[in-house]
Parts: structure tokens; sequence; C-alpha cells
């Protein structure tokens, strides 16, 4: 078991989930209640990272974290070395490849509460953030917490956008899914299949939580 790698992919996915937890939770009520017209375009936009091809995401974004690019330079700049091939720069696309993983789940949360609440809120004169606070939240957490599931395991078993913006760089950008890789490629078979058992475990537990909280229903008392 590669332990360096696999603290980095949990600090990565720690990281990515509590980035797109408040983000998902404002682009997700968005979506679930605005009706203007370049919705449809926002959602397509929005995910994109589930069926663009992780090479042709990855190579993007090593562009745009390239020294040549104005984000690039500018953060070589600030720090002294580039965005891509670093820990930062795998955070950053990390966040945008799961998105859709974080935002869907949180959209259609908020879009299975009544809109009848939102009219009783009101008429008990409760602003738009307290609605939020005490009557939106309570009701979407579900799909909340799912879509923080959905992330952190989807960062530990990402390849391809981790390989081409961050490559293999120990103890900064070598996750367990690389090293999966570069253990196979050793001929390491044995370590291969104890972290891909690890992943394996990952994944299935995700997908009982998730199935979990899909199935739970609300207390007595509240209306779906």
């Amino acid at each position: 078991m590669d332990w360096q790698a696999l603290e980095l992919s949990l600090w990565l996915a720690v990281a990515t989930a509590a980035i797109l937890l408040p983000a998902g939770v404002v682009a997700g009520r968005w979506l679930a209640t605005s009706a203007h017209p370049l919705k449809p375009l926002a959602e397509a936009a929005l995910a994109l990272p589930l069926i663009l091809p992780p090479t042709v995401l990855g190579f993007y974004l090593l562009v745009a974290m390239g020294g040549a690019s104005l984000p690039g330079s500018w953060y070589r700049d600030l720090t002294g070395h580039t965005l891509a091939f670093s820990f930062e720069g795998l955070l950053v696309a990390s966040v945008i490849f799961n998105i859709p993983f974080a935002l869907m789940p949180m959209q259609r949360a908020f879009e299975a509460i009544p809109r009848e609440l939102f009219d009783a809120a009101r008429t008990c004169g409760l602003s738009r953030w307290r609605t939020l606070w005490l009557v939106e939240l309570p009701l979407a957490w579900r799909g909340i917490l799912s879509g923080m599931i959905m992330t952190a395991a989807h960062t530990l078993g990402e390849f391809g956008v981790v390989l081409m913006v961050g490559g293999s760089i120990p103890g900064e950008t070598r996750t367990i899914a690389i090293s999966i890789y570069d253990r196979v490629q050793a001929f390491d078979l044995q370590s291969a299949g104890v972290m891909s058992a690890t992943l394996l475990g990952a994944s299935l537990l995700t997908l009982v939580a998730t199935s979990w909280l899909s199935r739970t229903r609300q207390p007595a008392g509240w209306s779906r």
C-alpha cells in the first residue's frame, strides 16, 4: 500500500468537498428555483465533465494552468512555481471535474422541496436567508450529503485528469489511482491489487451510502 499516495488522495478529496459544499448549495438552489432563459445552458456547461473524456478535460486544464496562460503566469509570479504539476493545480482540477457530482444531487434535493413551503415561509415573515437555513437545508440535507460523498469517492478514483494536470510527483501529485498505474507498470501486481481493492471497497460504500440516503424518508409530518 502506498500510504503517502492514499493520504494525499484523502486530503484532496476532503479539500475538494469542502470547496464544493457551499458552491454546490448556492448553484444547486439557483438551478432548482430559477426560471432564467440561460438556465439550460448553465446546466449543460456544468454537466460537461460527465461526458468529456478525462484526457480532453485534462488537456484544457493543463493549458489553462501552464506558464503561458494568464492564471498560470500570475500564479508563477506569486509563488515561484507553476500551477500545473502542483497540489494546488490538482485541487483546482479536482474541483472542476467534480462539479456535476456535487451539484446534481443538491439540485434534485432542492427541486423536491414543495413550493408551498416557500409561500408559508414568506407568510411567516422569514427572509430568503432564514428560509434557506430553517426550511430548505433541513429538507435538502440528504442530497447535499450525497453530493459530498460522491465528490469524495470520485476524487479518490479519478485518473485521467489527475495524470494530465499533476503527473506523478511523490508527495505532491501522486494519488492512489496514479500509484496503482505506476505499480502495474513496474509489474508489482500485489501492491496494485491491494490499492485497487481499497478503491473498490470505497466505491461500494459510496453506492451503499447514496442508496440509503435516497431511500430514507422524511420524518412523519413532512410532505415530499
